[in-house]
């Protein structure tokens, strides 16, 4: 059901210091910083010959990633996503399945533009999980 990988998430304190470190340290590509208000985050994409990691930080004082940060102050590993090929059959499959689909079940646009589902950490190994429908 799940297809590949499609990036890890890591919430970080400083966005800035955060990209310098992957771009000037790693020598990775590191795309400009993106708010997605609907979201609650600004998010930078560090390009990965596999995959990609993202970069998250807080948007907006009801963001999900500044209680994440209040809890965990250096960051860490937010969510990891999945692509699948249809998101409204996905999300369906996890609730017949008895996984919990956050929110009201209803997919969101995510960062890439492309439809998301978030799946409940306590329904797989303490780990959020982000399905996108590929594009």
């Amino acid at each position: 059901m799940i297809g590949k990988l499609n990036h890890v998430a890591i919430a970080v304190p400083d966005l800035d210091a955060a990209s310098r470190t992957y771009r000037d340290v790693l020598g990775a590509e590191v795309s400009a910083p993106q708010t997605i208000p609907a979201h609650g985050v600004t998010v930078v994409f560090v390009q990965l010959d596999n995959t990609k990691i993202e970069l998250l930080h807080p948007f907006g004082e009801t963001s999900p990633i500044k209680g994440f940060l209040e809890k965990n102050p250096n960051g860490g590993i937010h969510h990891i996503c999945y692509e699948v090929a249809d998101i409204v059959a996905a999300g369906q499959r996890m609730k017949a399945k008895g996984a919990r689909v956050l929110g009201d079940g209803t997919p969101k646009i995510g960062a890439h533009g492309n439809p998301v589902l978030f799946l409940h950490p306590k329904d797989f190994n303490g780990a959020l999980v982000e399905l996108e429908q590929a594009s």
